[in-house]
C-alpha cells in the first residue's frame, strides 16, 4: 500500500497545501517518511488523514466559483467501528459546505472495504447541499453492494458509466463536466 500514491497529474490545477481555503494549507509532505498506516501497511506519505484510523484521502481539486470538489480516497471505509462518514462529515464536508461547495466527486477505487452502521450522516450530508449531490466513481462492486443494502445509494449517484471512468485521462474542469451531465441526465 506504500506505493499507492494520491493522484499528482493535476497538480499543476491545485494543491491543497497552497490553498489557505483548504484544511491542509501549508501542511509540508515527506515523500521518504512513512508515518500513517491503515492496519499493519503504511500508506504513502503524500495520503491526508482525516482523523480515522482506516480512511485517509486527498483532496485533488476545489472549485469553488461552481461549488465542486474531486476526493480521492484510499482504505476502510470503516461506519460500524470507526464511525469514518461522521469524522469525514465533521472534518472534511462542513468546512467544505461552509466554503460554498455543495457538488462531491468521491473517487473510491482504492477503497477496499465498507463496513455500515447507518445512513443518518449520508442523510444529513444530502439534506445540506440542496441543489448540489455527491458522485462516486470507480468504487470496487462489493463496496457499492454494501452501500446499496444500507440504502446508501439513495443518496449518492452511483454505479453504470460511473464506475467505469477512465478519470485520469480527464482534466478536473473536463472530469467535472463529463460527471455534471450524467448528474443531471439521472435527475431529469
Amino acid at each position: 500500500m506504500h506505493l499507492v500514491e494520491p493522484f499528482y497529474d493535476w497538480r499543476n490545477y491545485y494543491i491543497s497545501s497552497e490553498d489557505s481555503s483548504s484544511l491542509f494549507f501549508g501542511r509540508e509532505y515527506s515523500e521518504f517518511e512513512f508515518q500513517n498506516s491503515i492496519y499493519n501497511f503504511y500508506i504513502h506519505p503524500q495520503w491526508d488523514s482525516i482523523g480515522s484510523p482506516t480512511l485517509f484521502l486527498k483532496i485533488l481539486f476545489v472549485e469553488y466559483n461552481e461549488g465542486y470538489t474531486i476526493i480521492e480516497l484510499i482504505g476502510e471505509w470503516n461506519d460500524a467501528i470507526e464511525n469514518d462518514i461522521m469524522t469525514l462529515k465533521r472534518e472534511i464536508i462542513e468546512p467544505m459546505i461552509e466554503l460554498g461547495i455543495n457538488k462531491y466527486i468521491l473517487i473510491g477505487e482504492n477503497v477496499l472495504n465498507f463496513h455500515y452502521s447507518d445512513d443518518c450522516y449520508y442523510e444529513e450530508w444530502f439534506d445540506e447541499i440542496e441543489d448540489g449531490w455527491i458522485a462516486t466513481i470507480n468504487f470496487h462492486d462489493h463496496v457499492t453492494s454494501e452501500f446499496q443494502k444500507i440504502n446508501i445509494d439513495n443518496y449518492f449517484v452511483m454505479g453504470g458509466e460511473l464506475e467505469e471512468i477512465e478519470w485520469r485521462t480527464y482534466s478536473p474542469f473536463q472530469l467535472f463536466n463529463k460527471i455534471n451531465n450524467l448528474v443531471n441526465k439521472r435527475i431529469e
